[in-house]
């Protein structure tokens, strides 16, 4: 992810390029490779220097953000177990679907919201619940105020920081860094009481 020069991505990628990177991210495969959180900063970012119209990019990016995961949705609904059969490839890491439905398990309709913040998980979790055959009104609500939550947080995040410090662009890399590892303290810290609560049981 850090090989990726975000600046050149979003400057080049545009209102429409950034929204479909927003899309795949919440509910396709594809998405779990793709960065997401350090990609909503970056867009606030260069809004604050004029680049984009923050009042255009916000609203987009909360569509796609929205659509995407109820494609995601629909795509679990439709395949089902066959998601659990299906072989690793490149895109597709069978750990990912596994660590969206442990986290679906425990955090139940909370976890669409939670699973935003969190990459690759947040990419298979709308498949999960489709999967599980969630009740689509709660879903969606669940959805609609992940995906509000999460783009405004991290795009807004990006913008205020541009218009507060300048040359912001020496950090960036630190930033995103930090982004990324708070973005994945909720994971850790399942995988950490999945490993050391079974230990206290034995």
């Amino acid at each position: 992810m850090f090989g990726i020069d975000l600046i050149q991505l979003v400057s080049t990628a545009g209102y429409f390029g950034i929204a479909a990177i927003v899309f795949a991210e919440s509910g396709l495969f594809i998405g779990a490779v793709l960065p997401g959180d350090s990609l909503l900063f970056t867009t606030g970012l260069l809004s604050s220097r004029g680049l984009f119209d923050i009042r255009l990019m916000i609203p987009l990016l909360m569509a796609a953000a929205i659509i995407g995961d109820s494609v995601g949705f629909s795509i679990g609904r439709k395949l089902g177990p066959k998601l659990f059969a299906k072989e690793d490839t490149r895109i597709f890491k069978k750990k990912y679907l596994e660590d969206a439905q442990k986290f679906f398990d425990k955090h139940g309709g909370k976890a669409i919201v939670l699973a935003r913040f969190i990459p690759a998980v947040r990419s298979f979790t709308p498949m999960i619940a489709g999967a599980a055959n969630m009740n689509y009104g709660n879903f969606i609500k669940y959805n609609i105020f992940g995906g509000i939550f999460w783009v405004l947080l991290l795009t807004l995040l990006g913008y205020f920081l541009g218009e507060t410090i300048p040359d912001i662009d020496k950090y960036l890399l630190p930033i995103i860094g930090g982004i990324i590892l708070l973005s994945l303290i909720p994971l850790l810290s399942e995988i950490y009481k999945a490993k050391f609560g079974k230990k206290k049981e034995e």
